[in-house]
């Protein structure tokens, strides 16, 4: 009984030879089998911890090749955020780039006061009149593909910009420039969207876009100052060049292409509104910008033409869109009470900006008699606050919420405006405590309420509107600047139109805090 259990359980085991072993004897077969069936055993065992041994390593090779593909996922998402925040920041560099070497421009061409503002604003004119169609553009065609469109536009205007002679060829490059601008950046915040599709990383994002804004503003003036003194004003152009360059050649591989949308796909360019809203914006700013007390005042025919032109435009604009099926900008976009917040903090947060720089700019250059070297200089203390500021507004939009760090936000920079203008930039005022004080709060509550304020504008948006709420976003930075600086400058002098800046931020403060 026990022989034949044997056999049969060797011969289930499928042992090659068992049969001639049991001729043998009875008792020998019993041997064999048994030490036969023992060494099957350990082959069976072996084999079998072979195949888990070889199945851990398969597991072990996907877990490594998952974890190397996440990782390299990672570090691509992060290198297309540097890109598009490069790009970013250089659109706003190209901005406030000639406001430092402004002067030496002016005694080279032989340029007025009023010709110097209109140079200076001329890239804001046409960058803020075509944002809402680059973000129509971008929402249809995606934003990776109008991003190159934009690049190669705002790189061509800028290689062509220090090879011009006269005004008029400067003037045309530097409306290039914004053209160029305005296809750009509603498409960098289209690509952004397609690189953090889910929302809560969209909106960490956004706290951290919104604050390089200023930090290109910032780099603008430091850096003009510092190529002009070495070289000349016309190299200030090429760090746009080199920028656009190079956003050109690592945009394919960084930044993924837009999702195949269907209504995205089917949506109207809605040329009519297009038109009114470029010619409203450009003749209305265009009539502000020429707003001299000295040479052109309020009731005269080159600043009431373009005003009341621009006025009836968009208010044309407003009953087109009203009736469109697919507007340009759908009225309801605007009614959200935080949204609409956000973008005044960052038309104002601009327009503060861009007054501190131009009017100092000038202060020290004209008054002073300071080169563009130590004119840059004065604004380090603004560049390192503003670092510094930069790296707290995430935390704090997190723990606090967008809305009170945007009413933060202001209130300091009101306090800093203040200092500014209760001191001025007289030739008695000393740099230390007359104006460095000023200088390192408005940059703190600036970089505060440009953070918030872009994250309030962006909230909620679905990813179709994504290049929709980069146009009117940067709309909002680049109107700033045109409109409000151009209309403080008729207030006669310097502190007054730092006065009213300060009562402009500390309103729309209060107002934030009342904003649920």
């Amino acid at each position: 009984m026990t022989a034949r259990s044997t056999d049969e359980g060797t011969e289930g085991c499928g042992v090659e030879g068992g049969d001639g072993s049991r001729d043998e004897g009875s008792g020998t077969g019993r041997s064999s089998g048994t030490g036969q069936g023992a060494t099957a055993a350990r082959d069976t065992s072996a084999d079998t911890r072979h195949r888990t041994h070889a199945h851990t390593h398969t597991h072990d090779r996907t877990s490594t090749s998952t974890s190397t593909s996440t990782s390299t996922s990672v570090r691509r998402v992060r290198a297309g955020f540097v890109l598009l925040g490069a790009v970013q920041m250089t659109l706003v560099f190209a901005l406030a780039s000639l406001a430092v070497p402004l002067p030496r421009i002016g005694v080279e061409l032989g340029l007025d006061r009023s010709r110097l503002i209109l140079l200076s604003a001329a890239y804001g004119l046409t960058f803020a009149g075509l944002l809402l169609l680059g973000g129509r553009l971008a929402d249809r065609f995606g934003g990776r593909r109008t991003l190159t469109a934009g690049l190669l536009l705002f790189g061509a205007a800028s290689a062509l910009a220090p090879l011009t002679q006269g005004y008029g060829g400067l003037l045309a490059a530097r409306f290039g420039q914004g053209t160029g601008a305005a296809l750009v950046a509603p498409a960098a915040m289209a690509a952004l969207r397609d690189l953090f599709p889910a929302p809560g990383a969209y909106g960490r994002a956004m706290g951290t876009w919104g604050g390089l804004s200023v930090l290109g503003a910032t780099a603008g003036n430091l850096l003009s100052g510092v190529i002009a003194a070495a070289s000349s004003w016309r190299g200030t152009f090429a760090v746009p060049v080199a920028v656009a360059v190079a956003a050109l050649l690592l945009a394919p591989r960084l930044l993924p292409p837009a999702p195949r949308t269907g209504a995205a796909g089917r949506r109207s360019l809605d040329l009519p509104g297009a038109l009114l809203a470029t010619g409203g914006i450009v003749l209305a700013s265009y009539g502000l910008v020429l707003t001299d007390a000295h040479a052109h005042p309020w009731a005269s025919a080159p600043v009431l033409v373009p005003l009341l032109a621009g006025a009836a435009l968009l208010t044309a604009f407003g009953a087109v869109e009203r009736r469109t099926a697919d507007p340009l900008l759908p009225p309801d976009f605007l009614r959200d009470r935080r949204r609409a917040l956000g973008l005044a903090a960052i038309g104002l947060t601009a327009a503060g900006t861009a007054t501190v720089f131009v009017l100092l700019s000038l202060a020290l250059q004209r008054e002073r008699g300071w080169d563009e070297l130590r004119t840059s200089a004065a604004f380090v203390p603004f560049a390192v606050a503003l670092l510094g500021a930069g790296r707290l507004t995430g935390p704090l939009i997190a723990r606090y919420g967008p809305g009170r760090v945007t009413s933060a936000g202001l209130g300091t920079a009101a306090v800093g405006l203040g200092l500014l203008a209760a001191t001025g930039f007289g030739t008695s005022v000393p740099y230390a405590y007359g104006l460095l004080p000023g200088l390192v709060l408005l940059p703190l509550g600036g970089a505060l309420s440009f953070s918030g304020a872009a994250v309030l504008a962006t909230e909620g948006v679905p990813a179709h509107r994504a290049g929709l709420a980069g146009g009117v976003l940067n709309t909002a930075m680049e109107l700033g600047p045109t409109v409000v600086l151009a209309a403080l400058l008729t207030l006669g002098g310097d502190a007054a139109s730092l006065a009213a800046a300060t009562v402009l931020f500390a309103a729309l403060a209060v107002t934030a805090t009342r904003t649920k």
